[in-house]
């Protein structure tokens, strides 16, 4: 491998949007040039230097701090925990898997598959996470040795900016090309964000349903992901006071930034009084009607998202909404709501330390306003249920058009990767095309990867036509 000096920053170039895009473009081949013939090993390096590059707690905590003073959203602590751990889960998974040459053989279908490069990629990334996804995304890329370039939010753009020198400082420590790995230059606008997705290989969009759009429309082959509003069921069954305890949890994460956060939550009726009161001793604060109001009239202005008070600290929600006594000292708010669409904002994703509680007449019944709820927004997301009834959750699976159903969970903390949870960490969910998204799945290192399948003979695999259409014929008839 050649390096590149960590120093060689990215320029302003005095040109235009597709000159500039094009030279970064170039720069990241050059550096795929040179790491083209790294081993496993070298490249398992290269993703543990990056990984370290923001799992090392001054860089941690450093970038959490200035991720809340540039994008004003989320809170500092969180965002330390964040960077952190995904940053070790999605190392834990990385190490456990081959991307170099021969990653799978099976000698019974004649396959042998060899791991390829897909490229430059083009990531999108957002202000929520601008230090925690960037990374996120360069790990999984280098593991497939590809080349990375960096859209940021312009929300975010300095805490990525120098979350990305780390990064190359990182890479030049170990003698890895620094241009493995480059982030856009200010000014960040659309006209430049369009212009590395149409030059790159790969576009990977985390955000705004805008920029996942625009990288569908760029000409260049995208993974874009969808936007959240998970519901969330408590059963009859569910053990009231630990699903109140998660849903806090998993609710107050960050300040509510994360697209996996609950926003709705649906209590069968008979359990309903006991769930709220569960949810009241975790933190929760039930407001009354005139609350509500005042809660809605603050948190949506001219029918946008108020930025004064989304993913702030519960103090600040409180006091901006006029709330007094014991809201000021609540960790989230809940309010009532029966109806679900556009005349009712509160079942729609609210990037805020509000919970939407509504009361279900029976299972049947809540898994229909489920249903209602992801329809309306968030369908392919995710749902999650609190429950002893294993077969109250493989029905949530079995019917709706949903990519994970999360089970007695802090949905936060699971859906997008825990180490209690099967699913791979990430930062970045697909919605399947019930969004519009390409994948279904978190979005992972197979993502980065292409395949070259050897094939040899295997001996003839060839049923007979009674085997294949016997069934039917004798059904039906010839």
């Amino acid at each position: 491998m050649m390096s590149q000096p960590a120093t060689a920053r990215v320029d302003v170039f005095e040109r235009d949007p597709e000159e500039t895009a094009n030279e970064l473009i170039r720069r990241a081949r050059a550096a795929m040039e040179a790491f083209r013939d790294a081993t496993q090993a070298q490249v398992d390096e290269a993703v543990t230097a990056v990984a370290w590059s923001l799992y090392k707690p001054e860089h941690a905590e450093a970038l959490a701090r200035m991720a809340v003073e540039d994008t004003g959203i989320g809170n500092a602590p969180d965002k330390v925990i964040k960077n952190q751990r995904k940053t070790f889960g999605t190392l834990r998974d990385l190490m456990r898997v081959k991307s170099v040459g021969i990653i799978e053989e099976q000698p019974e279908l004649g396959l042998v598959k060899y791991a390829k490069p897909v490229g430059v990629v083009g990531a999108v990334t957002p202000s929520t996470n601008p230090a925690a996804t960037p990374v996120n995304k360069a790990m999984m890329a280098l593991k497939g040795r590809n080349a990375i370039v960096i859209a940021p939010s312009p929300a975010g753009l300095a805490t990525t900016t120098r979350t990305v020198e780390h990064i190359r400082a990182a890479l030049d420590k170990i003698g890895a090309p620094a241009n493995l790995v480059q982030v856009l230059p200010p000014p960040v606008d659309k006209p430049l964000t369009n212009a590395l997705m149409a030059a790159c290989d790969l576009v990977v969009v985390t955000g705004s349903q805008n920029n996942v759009r625009n990288a569908y429309r760029s000409g260049t082959p995208a993974i874009g992901v969808g936007a959240g509003n998970v519901p969330v069921i408590i059963d009859s069954s569910a053990k009231l006071d630990e699903a109140a305890q998660k849903i806090r949890m998993s609710k107050c994460f960050d300040n509510a930034t994360s697209c996996s956060s609950e926003n709705s939550v649906i209590i069968v009726d008979d359990v309903y009084d006991d769930a709220i009161a569960a949810l009241e001793r975790a933190g929760g604060y039930l407001a009354d009607k005139d609350e509500k109001d005042a809660i809605r009239d603050t948190l949506w202005v001219n029918g946008k998202l108020n930025r004064k008070v989304i993913a702030k600290d519960p103090a600040v929600f409180a006091t901006e909404c006029g709330l007094d006594g014991e809201a000021r000292v609540s960790k989230f708010f809940m309010v009532e709501e029966t109806g679900v669409g556009r005349g009712h904002p509160f079942s729609d994703e609210k990037l805020a330390l509000v919970l939407t509680v509504y009361r279900a007449k029976s299972f049947d019944d809540a898994v229909d306003r489920v249903r209602a709820i992801m329809d309306f927004k968030g369908r392919g997301h995710s749902v999650g249920i609190h429950t002893d009834e294993m077969a109250h959750a493989r029905r949530l699976a079995e019917e709706l058009d949903t990519a994970r159903v999360l089970v007695n969970m802090a949905h936060t903390f699971g859906n997008g990767g825990g180490f209690d949870s099967g699913l791979n960490f990430t930062l970045s969910m697909g919605c399947g095309t019930w969004q519009g998204n390409s994948i279904s799945e978190n979005l992972n290192y197979r993502h980065f990867l292409n395949i070259t399948h050897l094939a040899v003979p295997i001996p003839e695999d060839r049923p007979s036509e009674e085997e294949l259409f016997g069934a039917y014929w004798e059904k039906h008839g010839k």
